[in-house]
């Protein structure tokens, strides 16, 4: 395909029809309208369903039951209309069950404000619903990313059997960008899915549940799939930008905050500041491994969100005690700029810090 100008939301949208999907079901609410939007119109041209469910507790139910038929299904929401879907998808992880959901971050908590945030980090990474389950969690910071992501997760849904979470602020769900879409994949050639329940002829029945009364049985299923939350270590993705050779600093950032730090680190460097940039892209598992490797040639860490400090939780359990690990975060959907970046992780190196960076 040639390169197209679109919006983050429909790059999303087009890269699920890429990647096979043809069931949708969602519920509007914004920044993330013009993915149902998008998809209201194009399903149908593909041979697709697209259903404005009740709710976001109806959506997440008909994903249970779409996936359990062994379809691809896909929805989307943000931050508060995730939070209505945690029961759900605790239920989805339980059962095994590969659906894809996208969050685009709006500012909270409560309903708080439709412009862009980080800080549903928690919310994603650390599971969101009841129960010990966890989601394989990415975080693209352009649109083409955005949309390679998306077509990625269907694939590494049904590798896992699992819910695989994107997570994207405002920004990159509503700014236009060139993407250019891989070869997609029909849905008659996708991979045979033998535990689905599409009918016993010929076979004994299937049987897709999360219930287990007996506590041996419960325990059992639990560490199955802690194993595989283990095996999906195997999958991480991060990136490394101007890092080589060794930094003054490190900054740690993801998604659209990795963008606005490049131009950060750029302002720096020409005033002398050797400064490098840590962009996780799997946020679970957490490339902690790579963080480790990436701080032996950094003399701090520097951790910049658009949240009080959700990510920076997981970088001080990570880098403990070998490197000082300073902060700053914008929040409420207040963006940094790059100059007021670059002021503040030029203030870190120099000792000058203010509050945040304590």
């Amino acid at each position: 395909m040639a390169k197209k100008l679109m919006k983050g939301c429909e790059a999303i949208g087009e890269a699920a029809i890429q990647a096979g999907c043809r069931l949708f079901f969602g519920y509007p609410i914004t920044p993330q309208n013009e993915i149902p939007e998008y998809l209201s119109l194009r399903l149908p041209q593909v041979g697709g369903t697209f259903v404005q469910a009740e709710s976001e507790v109806a959506a997440i139910n008909m994903l249970y039951g779409a996936s359990g038929a062994g379809c691809r299904v896909f929805t989307s929401s943000s931050s508060p209309g995730i939070s209505l879907m945690a029961e759900g998808l605790s239920y989805i992880a339980g059962a095994e069950l590969p659906v894809v959901v996208v969050n685009i971050m709006r500012g909270g908590p409560g309903l708080g404000g439709i412009l862009p945030s980080q800080s549903d980090y928690f919310q994603a990474t650390k599971g969101g619903g009841h129960g010990d389950y966890r989601l394989l969690v990415l975080a693209p910071s352009t649109v083409q990313e955005a949309a390679d992501l998306t077509m990625e997760a269907f694939d590494l849904a049904d590798h896992y059997r699992n819910p695989v979470m994107i997570v994207a602020d405002g920004l990159i769900g509503q700014m236009m960008e060139p993407v250019e879409f891989r070869v997609g994949t029909s849905p008659e050639d996708l991979p045979e899915k033998p535990w689905a329940t599409t009918g016993a002829q010929g076979r004994q029945p299937n049987i897709i549940n999360s219930l287990f009364l007996a506590p041996t049985a419960l325990e059992a299923h639990n560490w199955k799939l802690y194993a595989k939350y283990q095996e999906m270590k195997k999958h991480i993705k991060y990136e490394l930008y101007n890092a080589d050779g060794g930094c003054q600093i490190l900054v740690v950032a993801y998604g659209s905050v990795a963008r606005i730090t490049r131009t950060a680190i750029d302002i720096l460097a020409e005033k002398g500041i050797k400064v490098g940039l840590f962009r996780p892209i799997t946020l679970f598992p957490y490339p902690a491994d790579a963080l480790l490797q990436a701080i032996e040639q950094t003399e701090q860490v520097f951790v910049t969100e658009l949240s009080t400090g959700q990510m920076l939780e997981d970088v001080k359990a990570i880098v403990g005690e070998r490197r000082p690990v300073s902060f700053y975060g914008r929040v409420g959907g207040m963006v940094m700029g790059a100059e007021e970046l670059a002021e503040q992780i030029e203030k870190q190196v120099t000792g000058a810090a203010g509050p945040q960076g304590s």
